[in-house]
């Protein structure tokens, strides 16, 4: 049995998680997150992306939500539910989606996520949301 890590410990830290099944979504996130100053990994289904959260506590989750084995909102609610037995912090997790109806944010809110972003992805928009979240955790930290 090994110990969670803190928090407030980075080393080896996983800056971003990106859980995305589709291989041209996979590549596009690739993309957009090579050109930023962030260690970032790639899980192809929610289960996987669980285990990855458990072992690396990833600073931000950007969450697909149709992906095969668990799907997005699944995997939000085990990840919460996982923070909540363990005293971990809350990890936000930005809910990536295909259907842009409004009950889909809603739904994504509803499970545990903190944010939304609809697809395609504009690489614009989805580095604006990961800046304002780190943004926000640097100064909850200082706080």
């Amino acid at each position: 049995v090994h110990a969670e890590t803190p928090a407030t410990e980075t080393l080896s830290k996983l800056d971003i998680l990106v859980a995305e099944d589709n291989a041209v979504n996979q590549i596009v996130f690739t993309q957009i997150l090579e050109g930023l100053p962030y260690r970032y990994e790639i899980a192809d289904n929610g289960r996987k992306a669980f285990e990855v959260m458990k072992a690396k506590r990833p600073t931000i989750i950007l969450m697909d939500v149709s992906m095969p084995e668990m799907n997005g909102m699944e995997a939000t609610i085990a990840i919460r539910e996982h923070e909540k037995a363990n005293g971990l912090g809350h990890t936000p997790i930005i809910g990536v989606t295909a259907h842009a109806l409004k009950g889909d944010r809603d739904r994504c809110i509803e499970s545990g996520m903190d944010d939304y972003l609809s697809k395609p992805i504009s690489p614009d928009m989805l580095e604006a949301k990961i800046t304002a979240h780190m943004a926000k955790l640097r100064s909850s930290r200082q706080a």
